[in-house]
C-alpha cells in the first residue's frame, strides 16, 4: 500500500499541482485539506473541478485543531502549503496573515508533538520574500548584502541599489540559502516564522522537515481574480480584460519566475531524498526576468498592442532584485525544464478558457489609501 500524504492548501494553485504529481507520477495516496478561501476560490466554493478525482478532500481551516487532527490521522507525510499569500495585502490584513500562517503552523506542530501520529516527514512552504533584497556585487567592494533602499532615494526615482561605500550602482547576483534574512512585509515575516518553527520543532522531535523557499511561481490554476496573487496572473488578467498591466517603479526590477510544474518537481526532489532532511532549499530557475519583460511577453502572447502602465511609484516593502541560486537543490538532481517563454505560453493557453476579473486598480487604491504606495 502506498504512503498517504496530507497536502494542506491542496486545493489551491501550487497545492493542486502537487497533488496531481503525487498521484500520477509517484502513486501516492493523497488527502487534501483546504478552507477554500473566497478570495481565491470565490464565495461559497466547493471542491474545485480541477482537483484530482483520486484525492480525498476535507474542507477545513488549519487553525481548527480538531479538524486538522483528523486530517493528519493515518498520513506518513505532511506537505504544508496552506497560507495566506500576498505582500501588499499582508501589510494591512495583519491578523489574517499572522493567524493563518503562524498560528496555523503552530496548530499543526502541536498535533504532531502531542498526539499519536504516523507522520515521518514534513515539507513546509517557505518563500523567497524572507531574503528581502537579494545579493549584490560592487566592482570595488565585492559581494554585499544590503538594507532596503532609503525612501528619499525612491522619491527621486533612483530605483537601483547602490554601494553604501562608493555609491556605485550594483550588479544583482544569485541569492543562495545562506544569505541573511531581512523580512520587509508581514507576509515575509509570517513565512519566516513558519520556516523557523518547523525546522526547530522538527529537529527537536526527530521529524525530518524540509523548508522549500518558493520563488515567483506562475502557471495554470493561479487565480485570475485575486489581485494579490503572483505578478504573472495579475498581468494576465489585466491583459485579458484589455487593460495595460500596472507596474511599479520602472519595471526593470528582476525576479525568478518558475512555472508551477517545475516548482513541483523541486518539491518531489526534496520529498524523496533523505539528504534534504532538515534542510532549506531555494526552488527557482536561477534565471532573472524583469517585471517589464514579463508584462510585455504576456501582452504579445495575448495579441494586444498596448504598453504596460509603468507608474514610477513604489510600494512599501518592495525589493529591487532577487533571483535564486539553485546550486543546493541542483546537487540533489533538480533541474528546471521550462523557459519563461514556454511557461507563459502555457499560462496564456489555459487562461483563454477562464473567466478573469481584473481587480488590480481596486487593490492599488486600497494600498494608496493605507499609505503603502508613494
Amino acid at each position: 500500500m502506498s504512503k498517504k500524504i496530507l497536502v494542506t492548501g491542496g486545493a489551491g494553485f501550487i497545492g493542486s499541482h502537487t497533488v496531481d504529481a503525487l498521484i500520477e507520477e509517484r502513486g501516492y495516496s493523497v488527502r487534501v485539506y483546504d478552507n477554500l478561501t473566497p478570495q481565491v476560490h470565490g464565495p461559497g466554493a466547493d471542491r474545485p473541478a480541477y482537483l484530482h478525482p483520486d484525492a480525498e478532500f476535507i474542507k477545513g481551516d488549519v487553525r481548527d485543531r480538531e479538524s486538522l487532527k483528523k486530517a493528519v490521522e493515518g498520513c506518513a507525510i505532511v506537505i504544508h502549503d496552506a497560507a495566506e499569500v500576498g505582500v501588499g495585502q499582508s501589510m494591512y490584513s495583519i491578523d489574517q496573515y499572522i493567524s493563518t500562517n503562524v498560528q496555523g503552523t503552530g496548530v499543526l506542530w502541536d498535533i504532531l508533538v502531542n498526539e499519536k501520529h504516523t507522520v515521518e516527514k514534513v515539507l513546509v512552504a517557505s518563500s523567497m520574500s524572507l531574503y528581502g533584497e537579494g545579493r549584490y556585487f560592487c566592482k570595488e567592494h565585492g559581494r554585499l548584502c544590503l538594507e532596503p533602499r532609503p525612501e528619499a532615494q525612491l522619491r527621486e526615482e533612483q530605483w537601483e541599489m547602490r554601494c553604501p561605500s562608493c555609491g556605485r550602482e550594483l550588479e544583482p547576483l544569485p541569492t543562495d540559502e545562506t544569505k541573511e534574512l531581512d523580512c520587509t512585509s508581514v507576509y515575509a515575516q509570517s513565512k519566516k516564522d513558519q520556516e523557523v518553527y518547523s525546522l526547530m520543532i522538527g529537529r527537536a522531535h526527530r521529524v525530518p522537515t524540509v523548508a522549500c523557499r518558493y520563488f515567483n511561481c506562475y502557471g495554470p490554476r493561479q487565480s485570475l481574480n485575486n489581485p494579490y496573487t503572483g505578478a504573472a496572473a495579475i498581468f494576465c488578467s489585466a491583459v485579458m480584460n484589455g487593460k495595460p498591466p500596472l507596474i511599479y517603479e520602472d519595471g526593470l526590477q528582476i525576479r525568478d519566475m518558475i512555472h508551477v510544474k517545475d516548482l513541483v518537481r523541486g518539491k518531489l526532489t526534496v520529498l524523496e531524498n533523505s539528504a534534504a532532511d532538515y534542510g532549506i532549499f531555494n526552488i527557482g530557475t536561477g534565471k532573472p526576468t524583469s517585471i517589464l519583460k514579463l508584462a510585455e511577453t504576456l501582452i504579445d502572447l495575448c495579441g494586444k498592442s498596448f504598453r504596460p502602465n509603468v507608474i514610477k511609484k513604489f510600494r512599501n516593502g518592495d525589493i529591487r532584485h532577487c533571483y535564486a541560486d539553485i546550486s543546493r537543490i541542483r546537487s540533489l538532481g533538480f533541474e528546471p525544464r521550462l523557459s519563461i517563454q514556454e511557461g507563459l505560453e502555457d499560462l496564456v493557453r489555459w487562461s483563454r478558457d477562464q473567466e478573469a476579473t481584473s481587480r488590480v486598480e481596486e487593490a492599488h487604491r486600497v494600498l494608496v489609501q493605507k499609505g503603502l504606495v508613494r
